[in-house]
């Protein structure tokens, strides 16, 4: 059975092909697209997408297309995200810029989380971070996570500045209410 997480506002599903023009979008945005690798092309965005599709079927988990409740659209995505040479088992996240300000990173990136620790029984999760991007750093930390200061990324992406930001699954869950 192909897993959907539901928060109050959205629901978390795997990747469609129907997901293109959201996907489009985000990688078109220059702010939102700033710290994942730039802006690309709707091809290249496709191809981005189909990347996290194929994560799904090789590995049983990727990141999850996030669907504003109210409206139905497609806001974003987050979710587990390990290939080949990943510094760690990372949640990470990226929404639309016309999704920022809402709660939406936390309230999807917290459910994202929760299923992680459960379903894929993942002892830590990380999220690899730009030291200039103080948004993704306050959502963090406010997920619970501490920088452990600078990693590196596997190829192309080596150059990258990246801090890394950790949290085991016990940290998790003496956050979480009784």
């Amino acid at each position: 059975m192909e897993p959907s997480l539901e928060t109050a506002r959205l629901i978390l599903r795997r990747p469609r092909e129907e997901d293109l023009d959201g996907w489009a979008a985000l990688m078109a945005d220059e702010a939102a697209a700033k710290f994942i690798g730039g802006p690309l092309t709707r091809s290249a965005a496709w191809r981005a997408m189909a990347t996290m599709a194929g994560s799904w079927s090789l590995k049983g988990f990727g990141m999850f297309s996030v669907i504003e409740k109210a409206t139905g659209q497609w806001i974003g995505r987050v979710g587990p995200w390990q290939p080949e040479g990943w510094p760690g088992p990372e949640v990470g996240w990226a929404l639309l810029s016309s999704a920022w300000g809402k709660g939406y990173a936390r309230e999807s990136a917290q459910a994202a989380i929760g299923w992680t620790f459960d379903a894929l029984d993942w002892t830590e999760v990380i999220h690899t971070i730009d030291p200039n991007n103080v948004p993704s750093q306050r959502l963090a930390m406010a997920l619970g996570a501490v920088n452990v200061g600078p990693t590196q990324l596997p190829p192309p992406l080596e150059n990258l500045p990246v801090e890394m930001w950790r949290q085991s699954r016990e940290q998790w869950m003496s956050r979480l209410p009784a």
